[in-house]
């Protein structure tokens, strides 16, 4: 059930620069047509004598805004005056007031859910958990799916999380309060402003993959100020048809460059078995002071709620017993060893499928890569990183496979193919996966496996050199050196002799040659030496 498409403008603080911004809606509207509404983010007035005069003649009808604007309320004690004593409505001609919170539903059935003013700020101009709550228990029904818009002045905390990084550094600290409401309500799109910068993260899902139906993604943008020196973003345009107006099939539709929910799922449904498309009401709500509705669960503290002081990064767990691969172990073979970053390593394999077979480790004891630590992960995808443009310099591409069972450390096993198959190298695992009855599930290319796989479990995890991503959850039975099989495979390498690495050992002095060059043929890229 398609409904109409709506086209909508939103922009960033006006700062009362109302002459600027209108005539670049009308000039934006001359060109491309009319849009149905101007949503906007962030402080609207200014208290400058040439932004009080402008705002006077919108308000005696001398000036008119071109478009129907919806602004949000004041974040400021000083812009107070300019909203007067009522909670929402129209200021002048064409614009309007939304309120202090709430939900505005047009009559083509678009949702905007709008949040005035900052957390902790003066009175009028602040909201609070319980406000929030209060909004939230408003609209969350037995089949909520999520809402249109959310309009907040004031970015959520963590929205960087597993996404791209905001232009000119660190991003804003955010607020936590408005980073649960994003969670909660699920909008499809999620604009804020104060920053005075623009930026756009890459959607994210809202849902757990493997764990949970699909549901629609989130696009947040942050708009700049109007006006602003530097020319930055400061209006984007959009078209949206409302999510009551849509198939479901459409709507949880998932871009290629989705990444995964910066905000924390609510861990006590984190082993729950996965639900249907729709929400079942009271247990999806929450109170934002720490408690779960609907099923009595305690909700753990994230963010900015984590108590006194910052907890230390815990140190890596000591394994069990002998490990061939902490590096600090006299059982490591540091012969095979070509380069040592921070947090991890890389070295041949030993019995290789291929001469510049190597391995990604830990330095420290790490079972797998959903047990290693954040600094561990990002020296990892450096290594990938550097591996990758080295070997496509040498027209081969990367397939990387992790294998968490019956093994006590992490390893990444990287395995060079010829450019020429490697277009071939997922059709090959998957018809293999299937004569071995293995389920291997794709995922979303900016999944992280700490929000699919829970922490012990066993699993097989297969990368390839154009970020394709598959899993296979282990159950009870699996083949030890599958990932090496199908590589050694007819289609693929073609040297089923090398298929067991037992079969390809070599004695150390030619170990120790093959490691002098590949270190020699990576300098070039090793990110240590740079």
């Amino acid at each position: 059930m398609a409904g109409k498409q709506l086209r909508i403008l939103a922009c960033g603080d006006v700062e009362g620069r109302f002459g600027q911004l209108f005539k670049r809606v009308s000039s934006i509207q001359k060109k491309s047509g009319d849009f149905d509404m101007l949503l906007c983010v962030g402080d609207f007035f200014g208290i400058s004598a040439g932004a009080r005069t402008e705002w006077q003649q919108y308000q005696e009808g001398e000036k008119r805004a071109p478009i129907a604007t919806y602004v949000l309320g004041a974040n400021k004690p000083e812009h107070l005056e300019f909203y007067g004593d009522e909670d929402g409505g129209e200021l002048c001609e064409n614009i309007t007031y939304l309120g202090r919170k709430g939900v505005f539903t047009g009559a083509s059935g678009l949702q905007v859910v709008y949040l005035s003013g900052v957390e902790d700020g003066e009175g009028g101009c602040c909201f609070s958990k319980t406000d929030v709550t209060a909004l939230c228990e408003s609209l969350i029904s037995k089949n909520f799916k999520g809402v249109d818009i959310l309009l907040t002045s004031p970015w959520p905390r963590g929205v960087t999380n597993f996404g791209n990084s905001a232009d000119g550094g660190a991003p804003p600290e955010g607020s936590v309060t408005v980073a649960e409401i994003a969670k909660i309500l699920r909008p499809r799109y999620h604009f804020s402003g104060l920053e005075g910068v623009f930026y756009e993260r890459l959607p994210y899902r809202n849902h757990r993959v493997l764990a949970e139906g699909d549901k629609h993604v989130t696009r947040f943008l942050a708009l700049a100020k109007v006006g602003n020196p530097e020319k930055k973003k400061y209006l984007y345009a959009f078209n949206l048809t409302p999510l009551t107006h849509m198939d479901q099939s459409e709507l949880v539709k998932q871009p290629h460059d989705v990444t995964e929910c910066p905000y924390k799922f609510d861990q006590s449904r984190q082993n729950q078995p996965a639900e249907d498309d729709e929400d079942t009401g009271p247990q999806y709500r929450y109170d934002l002071s720490g408690g779960a509705h609907g099923q009595g669960r305690k909700r753990g503290h994230h963010g900015g709620d984590r108590g006194q002081g910052e907890k230390k990064p815990r140190p890596p767990p000591k394994p069990t017993g002998p490990c061939w691969f902490c590096l600090a172990s006299p059982e490591v073979e540091k012969h095979l060893v070509v380069s040592v970053g921070d947090h991890t390593y890389l070295a041949l394999a030993k019995g290789g499928l291929v001469p510049d077979h190597v391995l990604i480790l830990p330095i420290g004891h790490y079972q797998s890569m959903v047990e290693a630590t954040a600094e561990v992960h990002e020296e990892i995808e450096k290594y990938k990183s550097a591996l990758r443009r080295m070997f496509h310099a040498r027209g081969k591409e990367c397939v990387f496979y992790e294998r968490n069972f019956k093994t006590q450390h992490l390893q990444i096993q990287v395995v060079p193919v010829p450019s020429d198959v490697s277009d071939e190298v997922k059709e090959v695992f998957e018809e293999q996966s299937q004569m071995k009855n293995l389920e291997l599930a794709e995922l979303p290319k900016h999944t992280d496996l700490k929000q699919v796989v829970p922490s012990g479990a066993p699993y097989f995890y297969l990368e390839l050199h154009n970020g394709d991503k598959f899993l296979h959850r282990i159950r009870k039975f699996f083949p030890l050196q599958f990932g090496r099989e199908v590589l050694a495979s007819s289609p693929l390498l073609d040297m089923s002799d090398r298929a067991d690495w037992r079969n390809c050992k070599a004695s150390k002095e030619e170990e120790t040659e093959t490691a002098k060059t590949f270190r020699k043929a990576f300098q070039g890229f090793d990110f240590n030496l740079m």
